[in-house]
């Protein structure tokens, strides 16, 4: 099997592009990858309702961190299976986004740490009830809260299919989520963590995922 690593970070702050920067010094290193984003709009009927629910749709649904939670989960155990048949056949598969995602932004909701009630709610719906793969690393990509806003909002200046949802336009829940995110790191929440920021290397990123 793989090795399963997930990127994790604000609206903004550059997952993808770190993504694709690690998955070249990979490739360029010999291994083989597969990545996947989530959520997966267009793709799982789960995300499209809960990108619809942040944008004014489906009544109070956004109003419950536990209903958005649990529409974010459901679109990842939708996933398991090409999780597990990316592992199969690829060295390494980097997830843009994970379960640690829904454990910070719930966190963050509700005035809550990494250790938490919906952080190990989050922790045992998926990675227990769903049985997701559990990441061997996740990378929490650390920028200011004010950097990963102006990507955002300079991204859907660019791009009218990529309006900012409720969760991106709240400064006051990024900077509570960003905060929750280094506790989930600082106390290894489901596993080991690494904190990558702007001023580090992909390269040597990409070196530590490849020593795993």
């Amino acid at each position: 099997m793989g090795v399963l690593v997930a990127i994790e970070g604000l609206d903004g702050a550059g997952k993808n592009t770190l993504t694709k920067a690690v998955t070249c010094a990979l490739t360029d290193g010999g291994r083989s990858v597969a990545t996947l984003a989530f959520p997966r709009y267009g793709t799982s009927v789960h995300a499209d309702l809960a990108a619809e629910a942040l944008r004014g749709g489906h009544g109070d649904t956004a109003s419950s961190v536990y209903g958005m939670g649990l529409l974010f989960a459901l679109d990842r155990a939708e996933a398991r299976d090409e999780i597990l048949s990316l592992l199969a056949v690829h060295d390494v598969v980097l997830l843009d986004r994970y379960a640690g995602s829904s454990a910070a932004y719930s966190a963050a909701r509700l005035g809550e740490g990494a250790e938490g009630s919906v952080a190990t709610w989050v922790r045992e719906l998926e990675f227990g009830r769903f049985a997701l793969p559990v990441p061997a690393l996740q990378v929490y990509l650390d920028v200011p809260t004010a950097v990963a806003a102006e990507r955002a909002r300079r991204r859907e200046a660019l791009d009218v299919a990529r309006e900012r949802d409720a969760y991106e336009r709240d400064g006051d829940l990024q900077e509570r989520t960003g905060a929750v995110y280094r506790e989930l790191a600082e106390i290894a929440w489901s596993g080991p963590w690494l904190v990558h920021t702007d001023g580090d290397s992909p390269t040597d990123l990409a070196g530590a995922i490849a020593r795993l």
